[in-house]
């Protein structure tokens, strides 16, 4: 059986994240934690009082993406 992917379960599994590292960019976020709307989930988790700030940066081939910052509250 797959592990829940849930909203809930990304959302925690983001925020951990960025507690430990302090960062993570969009393609990370999907290719590593299995997240595919990064986005949506940061703004969930500032709407939950996160203070997360958004840097465009650009990774390996990629154009620019987003980069997500976790700022001490």
């Amino acid at each position: 059986m797959k592990p829940s992917n849930s909203v809930q379960c990304q959302r925690v599994i983001l925020l951990n994240h960025l507690k430990e590292f302090g960062r993570i960019n969009t393609v990370d976020a999907r290719q590593k934690l299995d997240i595919m709307h990064p986005a949506a989930r940061i703004q969930e988790l500032r709407e939950g009082g996160n203070n997360i700030v958004t840097h465009r940066r650009h990774v390996n081939d990629h154009k620019k993406v987003a980069e997500y910052v976790l700022l001490p509250s």
